[in-house]
């Protein structure tokens, strides 16, 4: 092997480490519409017995779908058609909306991490066949990073961290209070709802990347 091999091979492996650590905390960032997440019990409730979900299209993370079947929301003050429906199915159902949502809907929903609805909104849900009543499920997810164990290792961080997000678009924020998830079974994306969408400006592709404490860079 020449000595212009070498220098080659080296400077393939000093630009790999520098584009590595430039990376790290870098995450991308998906936006959530408006949608729900059905229980078994409550899928067979709008569409029939023995009814399941069936698969659109896969989701960022693994395992999750976008189903072809759709519900309608209705509040004391307004609906809204042809929202998507979540699976597979969940033990229990929760709907997930914006602020925004929430007003026009006329209800006042939580901030929460998702599965902790106790205590959350009521609403109703129709499928043009049947219609529900969910007593307590509607929440504004918290912004939340979910990410799986040897990222979270490499990034510094943990399960149920509370960290800060910089994002970068035209419109750059920080986001603060949001919840690190880890999991085996997740892949790397930040969640915002379309509120917090807006307020960034977001467009597809956009990333952020973990702060400190201190406000500086993970």
């Amino acid at each position: 092997m020449d000595e212009r091999m070498i220098k080659e091979i080296i400077g393939r492996v000093v630009e790999g480490l520098s584009q590595e650590e430039s990376e790290k905390g870098i995450i991308p960032i998906e936006a959530s519409a408006r949608h729900v997440h059905l229980s078994k019990e409550d899928v067979e409730r709008l569409f029939g017995k023995g009814y399941r979900l069936t698969p659109k299209r896969e989701l960022s993370q693994p395992g999750q779908f976008l189903s072809n079947e759709r519900v309608t929301l209705i509040g004391p003050k307004g609906m809204f058609k042809n929202v998507a429906v979540l699976g597979p199915e969940r033990k229990n159902t929760q709907v997930e909306v914006s602020k925004t949502d929430a007003i026009s809907l006329g209800i006042k929903a939580p901030v929460r991490e998702s599965g902790k609805t106790t205590g959350s909104s009521s609403i109703y849900l129709s499928s043009g066949k049947d219609m529900i009543k969910v007593d307590e499920g509607v929440i504004i997810a918290k912004r939340h990073i979910h990410m799986p164990p040897d990222i979270a290792n490499s990034f510094g961080v943990e399960d149920k961290q509370i960290v800060s997000v910089k994002v970068f678009s035209d419109r750059p924020v920080i986001f603060e209070d949001v919840l690190v998830r880890v999991s085996k079974d997740y892949s790397l994306n930040m969640h915002i709802d379309f509120d917090e969408a807006n307020a960034c400006n977001f467009e597809n592709g956009i990333k952020g990347k973990i702060l400190t404490e201190e406000g500086k860079w993970q």
